[in-house]
């Protein structure tokens, strides 16, 4: 079974004279790491708002661990964590209490709770500054508070939208490892990004998205190869522009 499969996806939105998506179908497998790679506007927030349900799609169909939001919507919002582009975190409130609330609506129990959150933390490199108000984080410190808050349930698929947006080299090279280390104890993860290094070095495969079509699919390693490219970047240039 596929952590993920859609199945002909497609998005208008009203008075839109174009599709958002068209006709998207792509998979990812259990234990995958799989980048949506697209120019603003090619429908990567748009992909991404569908499979966590804040939008119904125009027409086609999807799976996320074998269901679909219509008979299973409580068991699917404990199997994903959604990591959103825009900080989803109370300024006023510290780190912890951030963590603890969000850990809360999952039902945690507080025990548990606090020991994930520790340990979370300390992973982050953020232990120490634990109890000080999020309004006086650093970018890059906010974007790894906002990852943890997305993963207190430990869930098997997490959404990662621009993850690593404008934040600093260490904030950046910290959360790219820990999500390989949450990908190897088996976390699934579809991923967008604009930072095509980046993709290239964390993804196992990608699609690159244009005009809400997907118009290429492959390991970032054969897609080099198979245009020969140099990089990724340089083989997203060229389908694109074509």
């Amino acid at each position: 079974m596929n952590a993920i499969q859609t199945e002909n996806l497609s998005k208008k939105y009203k008075n839109s004279l174009y599709f958002a998506l068209d006709n998207l179908s792509f998979f990812v497998k259990e234990g995958e790491i799989y980048g949506i790679l697209g120019q603003n506007g090619a429908g990567k927030t748009t992909l991404m708002s569908i499979l966590f349900g804040s939008i119904k799609p125009t027409s086609g169909s999807f799976r996320i661990c074998g269901m679909t939001y219509e008979n299973n919507v409580p068991e699917i919002r404990h199997q994903i964590g959604i990591v959103p582009q825009e900080y989803a975190l109370y300024p006023t409130l510290t780190a912890r209490e951030n963590l603890q609330y969000f850990g809360s609506l999952y039902k945690i129990k507080p025990k548990i709770l606090n020991e994930i959150i520790d340990k979370s933390l300390e992973k982050m490199g953020l232990l120490e500054v634990a109890n000080q108000k999020i309004e006086y984080y650093s970018g890059g410190m906010k974007r790894r508070i906002n990852l943890l808050a997305g993963i207190l349930h430990q869930p098997k698929i997490l959404f990662l939208d621009e993850p690593t947006v404008g934040v600093d080299v260490i904030s950046k090279n910290t959360i790219i490892q820990y999500l390989k280390e949450l990908n190897m104890n088996g976390m699934s993860i579809l991923y967008t990004s604009h930072h095509l290094l980046e993709a290239q070095e964390l993804c196992h495969r990608v699609g690159i998205l244009s005009e809400g079509k997907l118009i290429e699919e492959n390991t970032p390693k054969q897609l080099i190869t198979n245009t020969k490219a140099h990089s990724l970047e340089e083989v997203f240039i060229n389908l694109t522009q074509k």
